[in-house]
């Protein structure tokens, strides 16, 4: 039995400690927000934050988030710079078929946590791992720029 710091609440979880950390939050916890893409963190899906780091869930194992502070989408609104990187992603109407956008979100708010007014190529570099088939990329730019005006 392996307990997580999650979203501010210890869970018990009673996997291998070698299970990918997506696994045990999407299987044991239902904690479904946090997508299966590649599975070898090319993608960004799957995309949760360990100790306030922008971290690929599918290559994490338990063991190495154990002790940790585990924010995952469901629990990114609790402070004011998720708060504001979600409602800039609604105001600029940022999803299309939505499969990335937590990843893209998770991202984008380890981003502002770091570099509150990130430049372009800040952008870039934070996001470069995050995966959007539809292209929502400028979208996706615009809000990131919006949220951190909200923020300043």
């Amino acid at each position: 039995m392996t307990t997580l710091n999650i979203n501010g609440k210890p869970q018990e979880v009673d996997v291998d400690p070698s299970t990918p950390l997506l696994w045990a939050l999407r299987d044991n916890l239902d904690l479904t927000g946090t997508k299966f893409g590649c599975g070898m963190a090319a993608c960004g899906a799957c995309t949760v934050h360990i100790n306030g780091q922008a971290t690929r869930s599918c290559v994490t194992p338990v063991s190495a988030a154990a002790g940790a502070r585990i924010t995952t989408i469901e629990g990114v609104s609790a402070d004011k710079v998720g708060r504001a990187v979600l409602d800039a992603w609604i105001k600029h109407d940022v999803a299309q078929c939505g499969y990335c956008q937590n990843g893209q979100v998770m991202s984008a708010v380890g981003l502002l946590r770091t570099k509150p007014r990130p430049t372009d190529a800040d952008i870039d570099q934070a996001m470069a791992g995050n995966l959007c088939r539809c292209g929502t990329y400028q979208r996706i730019r615009a809000a990131i720029k919006d949220a951190a005006r909200a923020l300043a």
